[in-house]
């Protein structure tokens, strides 16, 4: 099994730190954005990441090929089959790719991808303008919703916690703070959940990735 992608790319990380949690062997192969090899085009016809390949079976997009590897991969559960917990999984999922994300993206590419990646300024003004304007209403919300039991939803580590962990390692990565004393139950889950082996091994690697190009 090959996943093409970078993991600085939270929906990459995302299925990473999924197989790593189910114990599903595979291997990370990095690709970039319309990389144009065939291999990773033929799963992924727009040039996106992530994309599986399992065999002869080709998939794009983080979501399908969470849904594909938790059918194929019951055990451990990490979509609960209960309706209500499997509602809310899949509710923080979708927060996490398209509200949270949309947030990050334009703080995570001004300051990181564009200067360093791309060889050209970011806009530090668009970044400085989600940070301010539209980061905190979100962490807001979850700063409410965040139970005692440190997960999501239920009592255990499910997808809802991969997605929504994730993009904050981004914010790690281009030096966005968030104020313990206004979100500590924000500060505590995510320190707890980018711990776990599954995350710690990629976010490490990639700070160290991000340190060099900066040195």
């Amino acid at each position: 099994m090959i996943l093409y992608g970078s993991t600085m790319s939270p929906f990459v990380r995302k299925v990473a730190a999924y197989a790593v949690e189910k114990g599903i062997d595979f291997e990370l192969r990095p690709t970039g954005l319309g990389d144009p090899d065939p291999e990773f085009r033929a799963a992924s016809p727009f040039g996106k990441m992530p994309a599986l390949i399992d065999g002869d079976y080709k998939l794009a997009d983080s979501s399908a090929i969470i849904h594909y590897l938790e059918a194929k991969y019951p055990e451990p559960e990490l979509i609960p089959a209960d309706p209500e917990e499997r509602g809310r999984v899949i509710w923080f999922d979708e927060f996490a790719d398209t509200l949270l994300f949309a947030c990050g993206a334009k703080i995570f590419f001004n300051k990181v991808v564009a200067p360093r990646f791309l060889g050209r300024e970011g806009d530090l003004n668009a970044a400085e303008t989600a940070e301010r304007d539209e980061l905190p209403p979100l962490l807001d919300y979850l700063e409410s919703v965040i139970p005692d039991s440190g997960y999501l939803v239920g009592d255990r580590l499910t997808l809802a916690d991969l997605s929504v962990a994730g993009p904050f390692a981004n914010f790690s990565h281009c030096n966005v703070t968030i104020d313990k004393a206004r979100y500590p139950k924000i500060c505590a889950y995510v320190a707890t959940i980018l711990a776990r082996p599954s995350f710690a091994q990629y976010v490490e690697r990639e700070a160290a990735y991000l340190a060099r190009e900066t040195a």
